[in-house]
Formats: structure tokens, C-alpha cells, sequence
């Protein structure tokens, strides 16, 4: 970069601070306390603008340091960058069905372990690969997988566990890991929730063989839209790249040539011998490739993320003691042994001794300012994608069914996830809440259950 150059960029950030200072800087009252939001400085528009100023638009710098400070931040070996956290599910698992593994390549028709209490994108995966989902039912103090029904689903056809860590909560990871060793199994693990959460002393995401992140607004860090997918793993890196990048087979970043230094010196497929390895594709991949916005917004919240995952961790225990005398109404959320949880909401399960539904709580702190939000898909076996297409599925050690055949029998086979979806709901503790609105939350609560108990 040349001086005048230089020159120039200070002059266009110096009238961006400008404004941001006239229209940003200073802080807004909340009237509506909502469940999750971003926190955004000037740092995240000045790498904008200099994302802007080098007009590359599709990834670059920003994305290659990204990518890199992301890896070195979990202690991790390898990252990839993505435009959501739902594609980073997706093609987490659309790399384990890669010829290329061999033996543990996953197959239409083999089994994925996971649960109907969750968000959509955790398990559509699953069904839009051909793979069979086989739901487990959840604890409903941590609202994650009861690790002792595991086992007992295991079959011959089982290949994948694929698990989100609820709202920021560990699940057993070392039990987990122990059964897909004994059984051979993948791992992966959905922390778009749980950036910054460890299990015994190790960063969640890590540990599995993959791991998924999420960067929209509601989340840790956000870069507007966009995710990641980490991995320890030379190989699996490889085929998930390939996969994001259109299925090819080549390695070279974008604006990139012939980093192989042998290009045109390979025989592919039936291709004829040298043809462009640029252009040869192993996979059936996607493009789901960020723009350097994105990444340049993600580095300035990276630089921050600490400070954000402290502050939720400290509004998460603040708002506990403020609702612990509530205990005989409410089922807060419990820790599971060697787990640093990392909060993305407050989870509150109803108790069935009250004469009160989660309906009316929801209702009363909506209208009075304070911003609920369901435990995503409550059940997903009664979302509407399930009800009407036929797809298949296994409940516990079941038989293969049909989703539009289940009937109220089958769902009582998961009796903890109907509990959550008829008495759980989350309300906010991302950092731009203060005591103050925590007060609010609580003391709003305790008005209801006083007058309703």
C-alpha cells in the first residue's frame, strides 16, 4: 500500500468515525429487552471500510486471517469459513459421505444419533443426505441428549452422533466420546450456541472430529451472516473445503493459480490426462464461501469475544440468584459435571405443579417488555416439516418409521422433549443487557407466579 493510498484510507475512516459517533456512540435505553442481539464498536465498520477500499469483495485477506486467528483462538488445527452456521451443519456432514474416507465413508441409508429438541438445521442435514435420524430423548434440566439411551439405539447402520450443545450447555462429552470409540462413530458437535464453552478444560467444538459455529447477529461473535466448520483432522479439512468451495478438488484461495506447482500433470476420474485441476470436481459441493466483509467484521469481534462470553457467563448468574427462590415453580438449568458452560440464553422449564401455563408466562413478559424465545423447534417429529413429508426416522431402538405416520403413541417415546416443548422458554443475557434489565426479567416473574400461583 502506497502512501497516497494510505492517505486516503485515513481520510475515509476519520469521516466514518464521524458519523458513527453522532449516530451510534451513544447508548439507548431499552424499552423491549430482546432475547439476543449484536454489540457492535466502530472497530467492526473500520474493517468494513477497509474490506470496501480493496474493492476484492469475494474472500481474502480479511478471510485467510480470520480463518487463521479463529483456529489458533479454540486450539484448533484447522478452520473453514462459511456463510452460515446451518451450511456449516451441512457440511459437516455432507464430508463424512466422502468415497474418499474409505470405510467410514457414511452411506444413504446409515443412522445419525441426535434429538427432536433443538433448531431445524441441527438434523435436516441428516434427512437431506439420505441418512436416517434416529431421535433420543433429552434431560429436561440441561435439555440435552440423555447420554444412557445412547447405547441401546447403537446398530450396525449407526455411523454419525450429531449434537448441539443446548444454549451454551455441555453435554457429556466424555461419555459420548467413549461410545464412538467403543462403536466407531463420528462426532459432531454443534456449538454455533456454545462458542467459548469447555469440557473439562478444553474448548467444546474441538473435541468431536467436527465442529460447527455459527456468527449471526443473536451469537457470540457475529459477522451479520456466517459460521465455520473446525476440524483436527488433514483429511476431513480437505474433503470440507471441497465441499465449500463447489466440490473441486483444488486447493488455491480465490485470485489464486497453480499452487500445486502441477496443474495440468494429473489424470482425474475419465477426464483426459491434465486437464485444469482447477476445475476438476471430487464432490458434489456447494458454494458456501463469505465475502471479506464478513470476515473483516468477524476479526474486529474476535479482538472482543471474551469480554462477550465473560458478560453472558455474568448475567447468567446474576439473573440465577435473582430467580433461585422461584425453585418451586421454576426448573433452572443445571451444569453437567466438567462442563464451563457458555450461556447463549436462560433456559426456564415450568414445573408440572403449576397452575400456570409457559403460554401465559410468555404472553404477560412479552407485553410487558421483556423478550422471550421457544427452545427453537420445541419437538420437531410435530414441526410442519416432519407432519407432512414422508421422512424416515427411528425413535429410540425403534423400527424405521415414517414421519407421517407417527401418532401420539410414538411421541410419547420421547416424553422429556414434549415437556420442554410444552414448558421451556429462554429469555436474553447477551452482553448489551445491564443488572438493571436483568431486574426487570426477574421481577417480572416473580409479579406473575405471585399472582398466578
Amino acid at each position: 500500500m502506497n502512501l497516497k493510498e494510505k492517505i486516503l484510507r485515513k481520510i475515509v475512516k476519520a469521516s466514518a468515525k464521524l458519523y458513527w459517533n453522532c449516530m451510534y456512540s451513544k447508548k439507548k435505553e431499552l424499552k423491549y429487552l430482546p432475547p439476543s442481539g449484536k454489540v457492535l464498536g466502530f472497530e467492526e465498520l473500520e474493517n468494513m471500510i477497509d474490506a470496501s477500499l480493496d474493492m476484492w469483495l469475494t474472500t481474502g485477506r480479511f478471510n485467510t486471517k480470520f480463518e487463521k486467528d479463529f483456529a489458533k483462538y479454540l486450539g484448533v488445527n484447522y478452520c473453514l469459513s462459511v456463510n452460515s452456521g446451518s451450511s456449516a451443519n451441512l457440511l459437516a456432514l455432507s464430508a463424512l459421505t466422502s468415497y474418499k474416507l474409505g470405510e467410514r465413508q457414511v452411506k444413504q441409508g446409515d443412522e445419525v444419533i441426535s434429538v427432536a429438541a433443538g433448531f431445524p438445521t441441527t438434523i435436516n442435514p441428516i434427512v437431506q443426505l439420505g441418512l436416517v435420524p434416529i431421535f433420543l430423548d433429552c434431560e429436561i434440566e440441561t435439555c440435552n441428549i440423555d447420554v444412557e439411551k445412547i447405547e441401546q439405539a447403537i446398530t450396525e447402520k449407526t455411523k454419525v452422533i450429531m449434537l448441539a450443545h443446548t444454549m451454551g450447555n455441555v453435554y457429556d462429552l466424555g461419555k459420548i466420546k467413549e461410545l464412538c470409540k467403543k462403536h466407531n462413530l463420528w462426532l459432531i458437535e454443534d456449538t454455533c450456541d456454545a462458542l467459548g464453552a469447555k469440557y473439562n478444560g478444553k474448548n467444546v467444538g474441538t473435541i468431536g472430529d467436527i465442529g460447527t459455529f455459527s456468527f449471526y447477529p443473536a451469537h457470540f461473535l457475529t459477522m451479520g451472516e456466517g459460521g465455520a466448520v473446525v476440524t483436527n483432522d488433514a483429511m476431513l479439512n480437505k474433503i470440507i473445503r471441497s465441499y465449500r468451495d463447489w466440490g473441486r478438488d483444488c486447493w488455491c484461495e480465490p485470485g489464486h493459480d497453480n499452487t500445486c506447482n502441477c496443474r495440468f500433470e494429473h489424470q482425474f476420474g475419465k477426464l483426459p490426462f491434465g486437464y485444469d485441476h482447477k476445475y476438476v470436481y471430487s464432490h458434489l459441493g456447494y458454494n458456501m464461501k463469505i465475502t471479506d466483509w464478513q470476515a473483516a467484521i468477524g476479526l474486529a469481534q474476535l479482538e472482543k469475544v471474551d469480554n462477550f462470553i465473560a458478560k453472558r457467563r455474568e448475567n447468567f448468574d446474576y439473573l440465577y440468584k435473582k430467580l433461585t427462590d422461584l425453585k418451586d415453580y421454576l426448573i433452572l438449568p443445571k451444569i453437567s459435571e466438567k462442563a464451563e458452560p457458555s450461556w447463549f440464553g436462560f433456559l426456564i422449564t415450568l414445573k408440572d405443579n403449576c397452575k400456570f401455563t409457559k403460554q401465559q408466562l410468555v404472553e404477560y413478559l412479552e407485553n410487558n417488555g421483556v423478550g422471550t424465545r421457544q427452545l427453537f423447534a420445541g419437538n420437531i417429529l410435530r414441526q410442519p416439516s416432519f407432519v407432512e413429508n414422508d421422512i424416515k426416522l427411528k425413535i429410540n431402538n425403534s423400527e424405521i418409521l415414517s414421519s407421517k405416520e407417527l401418532t401420539e403413541e410414538h411421541y410419547k417415546m420421547l416424553p422429556n422433549t414434549d415437556y420442554i416443548m410444552n414448558n421451556t422458554f429462554w429469555v436474553g443475557i447477551y452482553p448489551a443487557l445491564t443488572e438493571k434489565n436483568l431486574d426487570k426479567t426477574s421481577e417480572l416473574i416473580h409479579k406473575f407466579i405471585k399472582e398466578n400461583k
